[in-house]
């Protein structure tokens, strides 16, 4: 059965691809405003496509940019729904300077597709449409209910969809779902993903000054925020990288032996970064590295700003000094307490006297699923048909925002999957995808509806 879908896709290779690389021309960067044209035109162009591909579609207005919803509809009675979740946003494409083709102009080099969202999310979101576009074609008699949702705000966090969630919750409703947004163990080695990481974010500006001041002048006299917020922030972690604010990991899940022994540890995390040339690693205390990014929470500076920065020199004390802060959380741990102690840090260790302003941001919390779900024994066997090797099951120290919501409003068992790899420069410069995977995605989903059509998990699918 696998090799007529791969007989569809070859037959029409050409012009799929036309079509992929025309979704990722779109610069569909939802956290900058100068882009709102682009989002428009990008999710009018997807709705348009996800009708040609035999969905019923809907395009739902949220409080930023629009989330595509289609589906189509069982010819029988008590079949099993699937909805299957992406987003048509990206990240900002910045530095440009660093990327060796334009961002936004797709270019294939051995093999390999090089754009902003050729990973994440187009290029998985519509090999996930090319699948439900063939199995539609191919099966008349369907017997499951096929949704396919496709946001707008994954990469500013989910803000529109989940203000809407629970109004479109029946429509959501569904017996198994999918996130099509994760990687695999490796090249070749197909997994499923049971678990993610939850996200906070906060900025901070310290300010000593009503502006910048000269060095010669005040040097000596002044306190330098720069200084002082750098300070601080050297307070937050010990030597081995564990984090010393008061009551971080009061709440962080324990998982036990047997939750721990399902999952596929064999991953070797350096020798898989070593085409990102990354010097020093860093896991936390006595954790492993794969322990530390999975099931152990994280605080990170994403970024600082203060003084001059430019070419040359100018000799100032900084009138202020920003950091940008995010922490990765566990299963258990809530946002909002952990930001309220990374807020009570600050103000304590600062100096007396000194301006703080924060920018609370949103927060998400971690979801582990069952690694025995229905859900996730169906995939994996869609990935071994494809593959012709076993699927492991692993986590993920990222975040997808909108999961949990997902998780709780369509009331269905929750899968994690995809076909990214580390070295596919995700949020990064030179953002890329492999065709090979490309196809193997699309025959990957393909096989997925296919499993839960035909009754396939009790072994009688081939």
């Amino acid at each position: 059965m696998i090799e007529e879908y791969d007989k569809w896709f070859e037959a029409h290779r050409e012009a799929l691809l036309d079509d992929f690389f025309t979704f990722l021309k779109f610069p569909s960067i939802s956290t900058d405003r100068a882009h709102q044209k682009d989002m428009v035109a990008c999710q009018q162009w997807l709705a348009s496509y996800m009708e040609m591909c035999g969905l019923d579609v809907e395009v739902w207005e949220t409080a930023g940019h629009p989330a595509v919803f289609g589906q189509a509809k069982a010819r029988e009675k008590g079949a099993p729904t699937l909805l299957f979740y992406g987003h048509y946003d990206v990240q900002p494409a910045v530095p440009l300077k660093e990327w060796q083709s334009p961002p936004f102009e797709p270019e294939v080099r051995d093999g390999v597709v090089y754009a902003r969202g050729a990973i994440d999310n187009k290029g998985q979101g519509f090999y996930t449409l090319l699948a439900v576009r063939a199995f539609l074609e191919r099966v008349k008699e369907r017997k499951v209910h096929i949704k396919v949702l496709i946001e707008g705000e994954e990469e500013v966090g989910s803000p529109g969809l989940e203000g809407i969630a629970e109004a479109k919750k029946e429509a959501l409703q569904a017996d198994h779902v999918f996130v099509v947004d994760l990687d695999m163990a490796g090249q070749g080695k197909p997994a499923v993903t049971l678990g993610i990481r939850g996200v906070a974010n906060l900025n901070a500006t310290v300010t000593n000054s009503k502006s910048d001041l000269h060095s010669g002048m005040f040097g000596g006299m002044v306190l330098n925020p720069a200084r002082a917020l750098s300070t601080v922030l050297g307070k937050m972690w010990d030597a081995q990288g564990k984090v010393q604010i008061p009551g971080f990991y009061d709440a962080v899940k324990t998982f036990s032996e047997k939750e721990l022994s399902v999952l596929n540890w064999d991953a070797e995390v350096e020798e898989e970064a070593k085409p990102l040339e990354i010097r020093v690693f860093q896991g936390e205390g006595e954790y492993s590295l794969l322990e530390s990014n999975w099931i152990r929470p994280t605080l990170e500076i994403n970024g600082m700003e203060s003084g001059y920065t430019g070419e040359g020199f100018k000799t100032i004390i900084p009138a202020k000094a920003s950091v940008k802060l995010s922490c990765r959380l566990v299963p258990e741990q809530d946002p909002e307490k952990v930001l309220e102690g990374i807020a009570a840090f600050l103000k304590k260790n600062l100096p007396e006297g000194i301006d703080l302003k924060l920018e609370w941001g949103h927060g998400t919390p971690g979801v582990v699923t069952s690694p025995e779900s229905a859900t996730v024994k169906g995939t994996m066997k869609a990935y071994e048909c494809v593959y012709h090797t076993p699927c492991v099951r692993q986590l993920c120290g990222a975040t997808i925002p909108i999961v949990p919501t997902l998780a709780h409003i369509c009331g269905g068992e929750l899968v994690m999957m995809g076909v990214g790899l580390t070295t596919d420069n995700m949020h990064a410069p030179n953002e890329c995808m492999g065709l090979d995977r490309f196809k193997e995605g699309f025959l990957s989903v393909t096989q997925i509806l296919e499993i839960f059509s035909g009754g396939g998990l009790d072994g009688s699918y081939e």
